[in-house]
């Protein structure tokens, strides 16, 4: 009998079994029967009245209309050249928000690959007419666009040269006991990943807190420390998730933001965003810390030296010299491009230009980019642009910002409380997707409510943003949540050291503590203090 007859052989499911209808990530079919069955009912089913009138309502508040035009309707029809009635342009809005919904869920559920989900919203887009065909290649290749492909790569070359092994020792190398890690490195953790890829901190900083876990444990003589734990790889997470509020670099989310306010006329700069964003981050960092220590860190069993540890770990790394170094010197080169020259060139063209000194300065080829470089992700913030524009081009953000203003108290549809609606709706919703897709999906939904209720517009995307980085008690909520639950694994036995419940047990209080400092910082903290420009 042949080797292959005794190995182990896994059988695919069962075509029709309930495995096989809830299936994997990127396969499952009952998730897709479900949603297209919703989005085939969503165009079958006449456009609600308030759309239809929507489209001839002179002026709407929160509206951006084309040049000349004081309607959606004569809008629309500029934009398209054409000659539709108010509802046929109500029939494509409705569709724009079933897309909206359609392509959320998908994300959030991964029923198909990612890049099949980035795809699709093309395709729609180009089927229904729902953009001029320009328009659409245009909206897929914005500044935001390029700013988080740009960024990815950049990542990849500090990964490469091995320049993330020195930060994470800048990082851990003065830090004591656990008191020391939680209110001494999370701020300064929270800090750095908003200039620094926080995923490639968080990736670096995982097998270097596996071996300070594995050390206590020893020192304390037994076998699990879920506590120590808990501090350890739970509190980079809340740490690194909070610092997304220092700048646009931290990716998608940002980056999203910031094209929105391009395209309501009102850009932003990397220096005044780190003007609104920076300050916070260390209250909200030291928040986290005292949070951590208070609720695990007193029960901890081990008693560790962390810069004992970390020593060990990065002994043999010498000088920094070739690639390292011009990766340094273009990481630096970077942040000052980010700040003095983004608002001339934009995020994204200062982030390709120095991808481009990487290339011609060898300290990465083309071939490490492609295997590094995850281009479903920078596809999703083009989807996210291009559902954008749409949304704001029939009307549908618009309506979708008066349904949601509808269903909330009267008093919290005008003023500041708006900034907390929709705190509350981004860290909702952002839990169950990820942060940038959260953010690309209700954008254009939740910026028309600020000239609807009276706030600054860059108010009300600042707190869409910062809140999006709020998620802490779901794994899939953030990219650095999924790498700490996959790479936090007993050393000897393999085991995960967090479950899914301590997420949800550590991560909703963390929640609540976080937004409560968001809404003091808007409605009494600094925010009151500081220049808003005007808005034409």
């Amino acid at each position: 009998m042949s080797d292959v007859s005794n190995a182990a052989v896994v059988m695919p499911e069962k075509v029709g079994s309930w495995v096989w209808w809830t299936g994997v990530p990127g396969n499952r079919p009952l998730f897709v029967l479900i949603l297209l069955a919703f989005f085939v009912t969503m165009l079958v089913i006449p456009a609600p009245q308030s759309m239809v009138d929507l489209m001839t309502e002179e002026n709407p508040m929160g509206s951006k209309l084309q040049s000349g035009t004081t309607t959606y309707l004569d809008s629309y029809n500029k934009l398209m050249k054409a000659e539709m009635t108010a509802g046929e342009i109500a029939q494509k809005a409705k569709i724009t928000v079933a897309l909206l919904f359609t392509v959320a869920l998908l994300w959030g559920t991964e029923a198909i690959p990612l890049g099949a989900t980035d795809f699709l919203v093309a395709i729609v887009l180009y089927v229904f007419s729902l953009l001029p065909i320009n328009s659409i290649s245009q909206a897929y290749f914005k500044d935001a666009v390029f700013f988080i492909g740009g960024v990815l790569c950049v990542a990849a070359g500090v990964s490469l040269t091995g320049l993330d092994r020195r930060i994470g020792n800048l990082l851990l190398g003065k830090i004591g006991g656990i008191k020391g890690f939680c209110f001494i490195f999370f701020p300064l953790l929270a800090v750095a990943a908003g200039f620094f890829s926080e995923h490639a901190l968080v990736a670096l900083l995982c097998p270097i807190l596996l071996l300070v876990y594995a050390k206590g444990c020893k020192n304390a003589g037994v076998k699990a420390d879920p506590a120590l734990a808990a501090v350890l790889f739970l509190g980079i997470c809340f740490a690194a998730n909070v610092g997304g509020s220092g700048s646009p670099a931290v990716g998608g989310r940002s980056a999203i933001m910031i094209g929105y306010f391009s395209s309501y006329g009102v850009p932003m700069s990397f220096g005044q965003w780190m003007m609104y964003g920076l300050p916070v981050v260390p209250f909200l960092a030291i928040a986290m810390g005292a949070y951590m220590y208070f609720v695990a860190g007193r029960r901890i069993k081990s008693n560790v030296n962390i810069a004992g540890v970390m020593k060990q770990a990065v002994e043999g790394i010498g000088p920094m010299r070739g690639k390292e170094l011009r990766m340094a010197v273009l990481f630096a080169a970077l942040v000052v491009l980010w700040i003095f020259f983004s608002g001339q060139w934009g995020l994204g063209g200062t982030t390709i230009i120095i991808v481009v000194a990487m290339l011609l300065s060898r300290v990465v080829t083309w071939q490490d980019l492609q295997r590094r470089v995850a281009m479903d992700v920078v596809l999703l913030y083009a989807a996210a642009c291009a559902m954008g524009v749409a949304l704001s081009s029939t009307g549908g953000a618009l309506w979708l910002a008066r349904a949601f203003l509808g269903i909330l108290p009267e008093s919290w549809g005008e003023g500041s409380l708006i900034l907390l609606a929709v705190s509350l709706f981004t860290v909702i919703i952002t839990n169950f997707m990820s942060d940038g897709a959260t953010v690309g999906a209700i954008g254009p939904v939740i910026l028309p409510m600020a000239q609807i209720g009276g706030v600054h517009l860059w108010k009300v995307g600042l707190a869409c943003s910062f809140s999006s980085s709020y998620a802490h008690a779901m794994i899939v909520g953030t990219v650095n949540n999924a790498i700490c639950y996959g790479m936090a694994r007993d050393p000897d036995t393999g085991e995960h050291l967090l479950s899914v419940f301590d997420f949800i047990k550590y991560g909703i209080p963390a929640i609540f503590i976080s937004l409560v400092i968001l809404w003091g910082v808007a409605v009494f903290g600094y925010w009151n203090f500081l220049p808003w420009p005007s808005i034409k």
